[in-house]
């Protein structure tokens, strides 16, 4: 089955210990809507606030993320689908497109030789 990456995005901050109890109850559903469209959740992580990121540009490295923006990635999953509407059907269904969004790529595949 093809596999996406998929980038959760939430206003910043975006400290997962800031979660309202409604919108953990939502996070806590998100699993099985995904199964019961055929989708499957590999692995995904929550991300520190962005303020605890460290980016590095060339062989600089500061404090803050890598880009200022009022949203920030707070975290990532990669998703198995049928295909990619059935992946972007799971996507609008994740808590994080209230407030911040989520963004589908198809993992890369390496042409066959």
């Amino acid at each position: 089955m093809p596999q996406y990456g998929v980038l959760v995005f939430s206003p910043a901050p975006a400290d997962p210990m800031d979660l309202k109890p409604d919108y953990l109850a939502l996070l806590d559903r998100y699993p099985a809507q995904v199964t019961e469209l055929g989708g499957k959740i590999i692995t995904g992580f929550a991300l520190q606030p962005s303020t605890t990121a460290t980016a590095v540009r060339g062989d600089v490295v500061t404090d803050g993320p890598f880009i200022e923006a009022k949203e920030v990635v707070a975290g990532f999953y990669i998703l198995e689908a049928p295909d990619l509407d059935v992946a972007l059907e799971i996507a609008k269904l994740n808590p994080a497109t209230i407030d911040g969004g989520v963004e589908v790529r198809p993992l890369f595949e390496p042409p066959a030789e």
